[in-house]
């Protein structure tokens, strides 16, 4: 582990699956990590494919690279996320006419 500014980067094993069929598209991460991911933290998975031909499913083991938020940068992004999710609630449904 290597700390500065309250930040902890973690080397942890991970599965990598990616799947592209006609029942799904979808890509997930499981890190092998005794801790959750937390409001602030970066994930950085090393050497990862990025696609697989249609069809076909592709399930690989690889290293990533997990810096954990400071307290500080934990607090700022809890607070940040609360007027993103707000941004949501802002729509309208009154009809725009031109003259």
């Amino acid at each position: 582990m290597i700390a500065s500014f309250g930040r902890r980067t973690v080397e942890v094993p991970c599965t990598v699956e990616i799947e592209q069929t006609p029942e799904t598209l979808h890509a997930h991460v499981t890190l092998d990590a005794t801790f959750e991911i937390e409001p602030g933290d970066e994930v950085q998975v090393h050497d990862a494919p990025t696609s697989v031909p249609y069809g076909e499913r592709l399930v690989v083991r690889r290293t990533a690279t997990v810096t954990r938020a400071g307290i500080l940068e934990r607090f700022w992004t809890k607070f940040a996320g609360h007027f993103e999710l707000t941004e949501l609630y802002e729509v309208s449904f009154s009809e725009r006419r031109r003259l």
